[in-house]
């Protein structure tokens, strides 16, 4: 099965973020250019599950459209817009102070509960909705992510609003009916995006502090 990253638009993009931040120390270049491989891969493995009947490759495995990664490709940012913030972030135009690690669980903890707390009966989805509120809130005020990092954590955030009403249409019909434990079922599911999102600043976060002096 070939990899994602042979794609010839793949291996363009990576191309131009690595030309656009020449100015970058190698390591730091390097360490960007492997998280965006982590990403793409991410992106396209998730596109070719969910689509299982997609033509098969000249190596029997699953064919990745160009459609497809140009999807994934715009999801993650253009190269110009990647390199701007890596680039500005060394510069010092973005603070590269890493966050008191306390503040910076409080905005990851607020990411994730909206969900659970639509489990509570009566109040949950406005204390959801108020959770989700506080953790963008803090998550546009904070030092240790880039422009792109808060724009996808942001989608992860807010992505509950769209895969709990489908997810439960779906289970509705596969069920004949929704159900309360299909309700739930629906809303752990959803919470893997918010729960990615959040892994994934953790690291960030993390990898800032152990660089700080």
């Amino acid at each position: 099965m070939s990899s994602p990253l042979s794609h010839p638009l793949v291996r363009t993009f990576l191309a131009s973020v690595e030309r656009r931040t020449a100015a970058l120390p190698a390591a730091w270049r390097e360490e960007l250019l492997e998280d965006l491989r982590e990403e793409i891969a991410a992106a396209l493995a998730d596109d070719r599950t969910e689509d299982p009947a997609a033509d098969g490759g000249p190596d029997g495995g699953p064919a990745i459209g160009e459609e497809r990664v140009r999807r994934a490709l715009d999801w993650i940012g253009t190269p110009e817009e990647i390199a701007a913030d890596a680039l500005a972030e060394e510069s010092g135009s973005i603070p590269p102070e890493p966050e008191n690690p306390g503040g910076t669980w409080l905005t990851l903890g607020l990411a994730v509960l909206p969900v659970p707390l639509c489990l509570v009966p009566g109040v949950g989805i406005p204390l959801g909705l108020v959770a989700a509120l506080g953790a963008l809130v803090r998550l546009w005020r904070s030092a240790p992510w880039a422009r792109r990092e808060k724009r996808q954590a942001t989608l992860f955030v807010l992505s509950p609003l769209v895969t709990v009403p489908v997810l439960a249409a779906a289970l509705s019909l596969a069920f004949d009916g929704i159900s309360a434990p299909a309700f739930v079922a629906s809303l752990l599911i959803a919470l893997a995006l918010p729960v990615v999102g959040a892994i994934r600043l953790a690291r960030s976060a993390a990898r800032l502090r152990e660089q700080a002096p």
